[in-house]
Order: C-alpha cells, then structure tokens, then sequence
C-alpha cells in the first residue's frame, strides 16, 4: 500500500524510531481500494476482499464479499478488534487511542481471547492495522513494538478514522469475523469452523466518528450475510443457530447511533448479542445439512444511510 500511495490516496511515513505509519484516512482522503486492501491486512493472508453489488429491496448499494479459508486464524487471531492501544502521553502531552487489529495481534497474545485460540506466533516484524483518529507518534509505535517483542523498524502500522472512505470499506470486510465472534460467545468450538464468507454493504461516509460508528455497525447488523462450513454434530448447530444473527437481541431494531446515545456512549451497555450479521447459513459438511437463521434488513439499513 505504501508503495501505491499516490493511486490509493494515502501518506506513508516513517517516524523517528524507524517505524512506518501508512495513513489512509487522517491527513489523506484515502480511496476506497485503499479500505479493501486494509480488510485483507486485517485478515493475515488468511482470506480474500473483493468487490460486490448488494441488492436491498430493488436498491443496489456498494459493498464487499469476504472469503475466508483459515477463520479461525484470519478472523479471531487477527481481524478481530480486540487490542486497545492507549498511551497516556503519547509525546505530545496527549493521550492517544485506538482499536487494534490484524497479524500483529497475534504476536502481542495477551488479550483475554487468546486464551481460547490455542495458537501464537514469532516474528521478527509486525503489522497492526488500527482504527483512531489521531496518527501514531513515536511514544505510541515504541509501546506497540514492545508489545510484539519487535524492533520499532520492524514496525508497520495502517490507519485510518471510522468515518472515512476505507474507514467503512475495511469495517464491512469484518462480516465474517463478527459472526465468528458471536459462535465464539455462544461456546461454539471455531475450530470446526472450515471456511467463510460473507457480503455486507459498505456504509456512506459519515460526517464525524460517532456517526461513522452507527453506520458502518448497521451495515453489518442489518445488511450483512454470512455462510459457513463446518465440520460437527448436528445438534451444535441446532443448538445456537437461532441466537447467531443479530436479529435474536432484545436491542435489535434501533439504529445503532441512537443505541449507543441510550447507553450513553458505552458500548458495554449494550446486548453484546447484538453484534453479529443479519442472515446467517451454516453448513455441516458432516451431515450434509443447512442451517439459516436471521432476515437481511432492507429498511433499517435504508434508515441508517439516510440518518
């Protein structure tokens, strides 16, 4: 991507310690292939994002189709949101923040959720993709670095803000991980998990974050679609299927800019059974079967592009 700034819309830099910040978004307008490339940082080289036309009751939106052959590795141990990089001075006398995700996770594994994965890596470099507003300083990709037991040098880190062009195209390519996510709090075993994919529209850009944020998670709520395959009993699947898609949360049927305003800005506030896709297939390859639950929203993604 850095190598493609100047057609992708971005700004590459390297800091003082060495390390290179990739900004697609902040200081820069960004591109939407730009957001596509992102998603598929985010996914580790464990799956693909490529282009889609997403059909809602006779209207045609943009959006992303997101193939996934390793979800367990390229879903939970990289794209999954789960890392909260924070500095109380960042070196401007600032305090800095922002949700990581992507390989570099996965060398840092110091998240709650690694616990259950079962898996870890060694590297000698690291890439962190994160969403934030504010570019890294030196003082925050030093503490990352550190984290990943990597030299700063070895450090790349991609950005670019929640309301942004590739913002909202690398937050709709989280279909299939947000789903995975769900069958994860639902004790659902990820390692019978054998592939997925997804489609979910990619939101309008929105004038501020928190904006940005209700669009781009109703994207996913009310318009996003996933298929998997695995490989289990199935009475596993029976068990949760109808509590996977985001229609079986009492929270279900606001836009999410009004809902997290009810809960005043707290996310934890809110029925974390909420956040999944709207339609979910599973697949048993061992019987054979097909298992779908959940309804694609058309009106309710309609409202939120309007809002």
């Amino acid at each position: 991507m850095a190598g493609m700034a100047d057609e992708l819309n971005l700004a590459s830099v390297r800091l003082a310690n060495g390390a290179t910040v990739v900004d697609a978004g902040i200081s820069v307008t960004g591109s939407l292939e730009a957001g596509r490339l992102m998603g598929e940082a985010c996914l580790a080289g464990c799956g693909k994002v490529s282009w889609s036309e997403i059909s809602l009751n006779g209207e045609v939106f943009p959006g992303v189709r997101v193939v996934v052959d390793r979800p367990k590795a390229g879903c939970m141990a990289s794209q999954y949101a789960g890392w909260a990089v924070s500095l109380d001075d960042d070196g401007t006398g600032s305090t800095y923040f922002a949700m990581g995700s992507g390989p570099a996770r996965m060398l840092y594994g110091s998240e709650p959720i690694f616990e259950h994965l079962n898996c870890s890596e060694d590297s000698d470099s690291a890439a962190i993709i994160l969403e934030g507003s504010a570019l890294p300083t030196a003082a925050v990709a030093d503490k990352i670095a550190e984290a990943c037991k990597v030299a700063p040098e070895k450090l790349c880190i991609l950005i670019a803000p929640t309301a942004s062009l590739a913002g909202s195209v690398q937050i709709s390519a989280r279909v299939v991980e947000t789903g995975l996510h769900k069958l994860h709090e639902l004790d659902f075993d990820l390692d019978a998990v054998l592939s997925g994919y997804g489609t979910c529209p990619v939101s309008p850009v929105a004038k501020d974050d928190l904006k940005a944020i209700g669009r781009t998670n109703d994207a996913v709520l009310y318009g996003g679609s996933v298929w998997y395959t695995v490989d289990c009993p199935d009475e596993d699947v029976e068990r949760i299927i109808e509590q996977v898609p985001s229609g079986s949360s009492s929270d279900y049927g606001m836009l999410f800019y009004d809902l997290f305003k009810r809960y005043d800005g707290d996310f934890y506030k809110i029925d974390p059974m909420l956040f999944s896709p709207a339609m979910v297939t599973i697949n048993n390859a061992r019987s054979g079967r097909t298992f779908t639950a959940g309804r694609v929203n058309a009106e309710m993604y309609a409202r939120s592009c309007a809002s």
